[in-house]
């Protein structure tokens, strides 16, 4: 009877070691996964930021090839050129 009481507590052992085990996994798993979340909101505003820099680094490029132009007229249509590309995306976003 002493080796099936044995037998019992090493079987009750081993479960409590594996429920120990199994919540230390659920724990790191939600860990995980919040860093996950917030590595990924991280990635999202560091592309926000990428996009914004371009999108600055275009209107600077674009200022810069304004102002190195030659003449009123030049630069009159540059200006006009890029208002009607400017009502052309707002026409798009309107549809």
């Amino acid at each position: 009877m002493a080796s099936a009481d044995l037998l019992v507590n090493n079987i009750a052992e081993k479960a409590r070691k594996l429920i120990a085990k199994h919540n230390d996994l659920i724990a790191e798993n939600n860990e995980l996964k919040a860093k996950q979340k917030n590595l990924l909101e991280s990635l999202e505003n560091q592309n926000n930021l990428i996009e914004q820099l371009k999108e600055k680094n275009r209107n600077l490029k674009i200022a810069k090839s304004v102002k190195l132009e030659e003449g009123n007229g030049e630069v009159k249509n540059k200006i006009d050129e890029l208002v009607r590309e400017i009502d052309k995306c707002i026409g798009l976003l309107n549809k």
